[in-house]
């Protein structure tokens, strides 16, 4: 079964109850409970214990619920990883990810825990040294035993680490994470757009982020989850180019045949496969 598409990958304050209320109504595609920077460490415990609470409520929301906890070798942790657990969500958010040491770190704790099914892992590359690192961490995506399911790009802190003061600056190593991401063949997201106000903006940066291959985009408030949405959606132009495609394959004429002509442009098989993944995407939002 094809994994539904995350196209709006919405940040949600473990520490604030009236947000973690509001989850099973959002119309986003996936949640990111965030005990990591969104919480003061003298409130950690509090975030943890509201989480738990939060959660009981929740139901079969028909998103996909991570929870970003700060590295095992802090003093936060492991208590943040057991609070994550018990709410049995679908991914564990990885922070600061540089090495795959730290991934395999995480899947072997799992093994501590009676699961009937781990969760995937997120890791977030926002350091230099991850992003220089991005393709041997990816590898681990090809081994089922270290639950490597995809990488979020940490732009923030990226420009905090390196003194870069634009997204654009940054686009070569954006594009090394999306390559790196396609080689282990994980999924992939993009940085915030931290003026939830510029709609236009944002919008921008959601077909940039989608020009560049992103799977989808992570939001820091729900004003963004339709756009998010929408731009990472198929449009009507391109869901009609691959209806046309397939079905021009599908002539007797052209069944065994590895190119055909669509409308003045040669189409490969390639290109077929691209459109019968496309549909089958939709049918999947």
């Amino acid at each position: 079964m094809m994994q539904k598409p995350l196209r709006s990958v919405l940040y949600v304050p473990a520490a604030n109850e009236k947000a973690l209320a509001k989850v099973p109504s959002l119309a986003c595609d996936a949640v990111i409970i965030d005990l990591e920077d969104a919480v003061h460490p003298d409130a950690r415990d509090d975030a943890r214990e509201t989480l738990r609470k939060a959660a009981k409520t929740w139901g079969d929301s028909g998103k996909t619920i991570a929870v970003r906890i700060n590295p095992l070798n802090s003093e936060w942790g492991t208590e943040d990883l057991m609070a994550a657990l018990a709410i049995r969500p679908h991914a564990i958010v990885l922070p600061k990810v540089e090495t795959p040491s730290e991934v395999l770190g995480l899947a072997e704790a799992f093994n501590e825990f009676d699961l009937p099914q781990p969760p995937s892992i997120w890791a977030m590359i926002e350091t230099p040294r991850g992003v220089l690192n991005a393709p041997v961490i990816a590898e681990l995506g090809r081994r089922h035993s270290a639950r490597l399911g995809a990488f979020i790009a940490g732009t923030n802190d990226l420009m905090k680490e390196t003194g870069v003061r634009s997204i654009d600056a940054m686009m070569p190593w954006l594009m090394h994470i999306v390559l790196s991401a396609r080689a282990g063949g994980l999924s992939v997201f993009d940085g915030v757009h931290n003026d939830f106000r510029d709609e236009a903006g944002f919008e921008a940066a959601c077909q940039a982020a989608r020009d560049r291959g992103f799977d989808g985009k992570t939001l820091i408030h729900p004003a963004q989850i339709e756009t998010a949405n929408r731009v990472f959606s198929p449009n009507e132009e391109e869901i009609a180019d691959a209806q046309a495609t397939i079905a021009a394959f599908a002539l007797p004429e052209n069944i065994e045949k590895g190119v055909v002509q669509i409308n003045g442009r040669m189409v490969e098989r390639l290109h077929l496969a691209q459109a019968e993944a496309l549909l089958v995407r939709i049918k999947h939002s």
